[in-house]
């Protein structure tokens, strides 16, 4: 009897709590023991109206919401905390909880060294594509049986396509080390990841990468550099 007594009266005071608070104060605070540090990120989401509110930095938080609305706590780097919102007899929910941070992955980082202005200034100067012995000119007459193989021959049209495919490869690579180094010295701001769409618009002539001055590639790059954000 005691039990069946019990279960009426919890069930009348949930049903009392429900039917007395319109609104519920949801209120509390969080605790990072471990870490000290202020909560910019903290957010009290309400899923049941799909409204959310900042908490403070220094982990407290509140907001008005209503009897069986599902609450989350949600702070960058942390667990997500769930609630379903039953007000006590002051219509409040309190929360107090000690959290701890997720463990970090961290991607592995390979570092190189930037190139100086030097070292691939040299690399400019001895650009070149590689030699597939090509016979042309006075060689041509002396040895025309090897002049049409080379002009024909699909395995000597492979090797020319290749040899120029790498000489591409190393102008773009000489270039996208050119602009690391601007990108350093705040003469461009750009990710790595947009030096091959800023080399293709930049187009830049294959004798004036391996001749031109210091001073005329930052001037060139430069101007390219501003045109390219107009049209970005």
């Amino acid at each position: 009897m005691r039990f069946y007594l019990s279960l009426f009266f919890c069930f009348f005071f949930i049903s009392f709590s429900f039917q007395q608070c319109e609104r519920v104060l949801l209120k509390g605070k969080l605790i990072d023991s471990l870490r000290p540090q202020s909560f910019y990120n903290l957010m009290v989401v309400n899923r049941t109206t799909g409204k959310g509110v900042f908490g403070q930095p220094n982990g407290n938080f509140s907001a008005y919401v209503s009897n069986g609305d599902q609450i989350v706590l949600s702070i960058k780097g942390y667990p997500k905390f769930n609630y379903t919102i039953l007000g006590d007899s002051n219509c409040q929910f309190l929360v107090f909880e000690n959290i701890e941070r997720l463990p970090q992955e961290l991607e592995e980082v390979v570092i190189r060294p930037l190139k100086t202005l030097n070292q691939i200034k040299e690399e400019r100067a001895e650009l070149a594509m590689r030699d597939t012995r090509m016979v042309s000119g006075i060689s041509a007459f002396e040895s025309p049986i090897t002049a049409l193989y080379q002009a024909f021959s699909k395995k000597e049209k492979n090797k020319r396509w290749i040899a120029e495919q790498e000489y591409k490869d190393d102008q773009i690579r000489i270039v996208k080390e050119l602009l690391a180094l601007y990108a350093v010295y705040d003469i461009i701001d750009l990710d790595t990841d947009e030096f091959d769409a800023f080399i293709a618009f930049l187009n830049i002539n294959e004798n004036f990468l391996k001749t031109a001055s210091e001073m005329e590639l930052v001037l060139f790059v430069k101007d390219k550099y501003e045109h390219f954000l107009m049209l970005r």
